[in-house]
């Protein structure tokens, strides 16, 4: 299948994040959590995120290419047909420039996100020995079950400028990617509990609207989850058993007190829209999204990682 040149240039596209400022203030999280939890995040995500969909907005995405498929085209197609074409992880498309005007008993329904590239912010040193912080591509790990669907919730003016509130839906979806040295990343792509509100007053949708804020990033495992040595959060061993528990002690239980000490780590992330398609007449919208969160902390143990994950978004708006 030929990729479209849409995506090609989503894919290309990269953000250095050299001189943002702190976005988050800390995280409440479980009492034995590593204090790394707290957001520390070193770029302002709303000015990340103005450039980036700026530039997205303005690629190839916006002429139909080829490949561009339909909620209607995808609704009529059977199971056989999309099974195993990879078609049931991909967002539908929009074609139409014109404008929708929303209420307070406004939602937005069949929410797709689906993203195109996945980067990890790592240490890297330049051709001088400069050791610096930027953001490297990744390969993509999971199968084709990365994409969020069918979430719905508000969409309606709240003081004076439209907010879009989370409420239920495929609203999560365990990810992995590679670093280029072989290191895996696994996280839970997300957008659980979230509130986003667009950057200008008024209720109309048009090409050019921005929306976004934070969301909640639940633990990539949960408590009934076992580690290779029987340990868990809420069941299985308390601390490692036979020749590994020799390590035991006061000098042993420091070292070894992530692994044995299992929490379940709730962290905060953010994410942007940019609406640059609208279908008055099916109440349709699409545009593209930037989205930062943290990686697994592999239940306390781990510090985790700063991804920054770019894509494309579609959306259905009813009356309730």
């Amino acid at each position: 299948m030929k990729v479209p040149s849409a995506l090609v240039a989503l894919s290309a596209f990269s953000v250095k994040t050299s001189a943002f400022r702190p976005a988050f203030a800390g995280l409440k999280t479980n009492a034995k959590s590593s204090s790394a939890l707290t957001m520390s995040v070193q770029d302002d995500i709303k000015t990340l995120a103005v450039g980036a969909l700026t530039i997205l907005a303005g690629v190839s995405i916006l002429n139909a290419p080829v490949e561009a498929i339909t909620k209607d085209q995808i609704e009529s197609l059977s199971y056989l047909q999309v099974k195993g074409t990879g078609l049931a992880n991909r967002c539908p498309e929009v074609f139409g420039t014109g404008s929708i005007d929303v209420n307070g008993k406004t939602k937005i329904v069949d929410m797709c996100i689906e993203p195109k590239t996945f980067q990890v912010l790592e240490e890297t040193s330049s051709k001088r020995g400069e050791a610096k912080k930027e953001y490297v591509n990744t390969k993509l790990m999971t199968r084709q079950t990365y994409t969020l669907y069918g979430i719905d919730g508000s969409f309606a003016p709240e003081n004076g400028k439209i907010t879009f509130r989370e409420k239920d839906g495929i609203d999560y979806a365990a990810t992995t990617i590679q670093l280029p040295g072989g290191e895996r990343v696994p996280f839970l792509f997300t957008v659980k509990e979230l509130v986003a509100q667009a950057t200008t007053p008024g209720n109309s949708v048009t090409p050019g609207l921005q929306f976004g804020g934070p969301f909640s990033t639940p633990s990539y495992r949960t408590g009934l989850f076992l580690d290779p040595k029987g340990r868990g959060g809420s069941t299985g061993y308390d601390m490692a058993v036979a020749l590994p528990g020799k390590q035991s002690g006061i000098e042993g239980d420091a070292e070894l007190f992530g692994e044995n000490n299992k929490t379940f780590d709730v962290t905060k992330g953010n994410i942007e829209f940019e609406v640059n398609r609208v279908d008055p007449s099916n109440g349709e919208i699409g545009g593209v999204f930037v989205s930062k969160q943290k990686g697994d902390t592999d239940m306390g143990s781990k510090v985790p990682k700063d991804l920054l994950i770019k894509g494309i978004f579609y959306g259905r708006l009813e009356s309730e």
